[in-house]
């Protein structure tokens, strides 16, 4: 992704995820902006996107943060929102093991209190190590810590996938993690 476009999908973000009142931006309650409003809103504030703009983050970047409504009229992140959303996924049942990739400095917390959202509305999981690798190398040295989740499903514990192949969750007890 070229860096005029990474930081559009870093602005995109942060008013998609998180902070919508940064241009005055009104998400419905399933984390949708109207694709006209957005790019009305940012132009207002001093940033300029055209809907192709648009169309290239949503098919280059490499997490797959955003998608479209079926009619291209809206465009929503796929999840990590800081703010309340209901994504309307699905319950679905996971692997019999996930990864979450954190840096070093944060192994024993996780190790003490498990897996927690946060400021996120979920734990964040990848389906493979190499993906929980990228995510974890972020801010430094990664860990990659496998979640047992199937045990996790079979116990009672919730699940979802979200459009772009993450796994979602409330909590991970340290019981769960090896």
């Amino acid at each position: 992704m070229n860096e005029p476009i990474k930081g559009t999908s870093k602005f995109l973000s942060l008013v998609l995820r998180h902070k919508p009142e940064t241009i005055g931006l009104q998400l419905d309650e399933n984390g949708w902006a109207n694709v006209d409003e957005l790019i009305t809103k940012c132009a207002a504030t001093g940033r300029i996107y055209t809907p192709e703009d648009l169309d290239e983050i949503v098919a280059t970047n490499d997490k797959k943060r955003f998608a479209y409504s079926e009619d291209k009229r809206r465009i929503r992140a796929n999840q990590g929102h800081s703010i309340m959303v209901e994504l309307n996924l699905p319950v679905t049942e996971p692997p019999e093991w996930l990864y979450h990739g954190t840096p070093e400095k944060f192994v024993a917390a996780i190790r003490a209190e498990g897996l927690r959202k946060m400021e996120r509305q979920h734990v964040h999981l990848s389906g493979d190590r190499e993906t929980a690798h990228k995510v974890g190398s972020r801010r430094g040295r990664p860990v990659i810590l496998p979640v047992h989740s199937g045990q996790m499903h079979r116990d009672g514990y919730v699940f979802y996938l979200s459009d772009n192949g993450v796994w979602l969750t409330d909590h991970v007890p340290t019981d769960y993690i090896d």
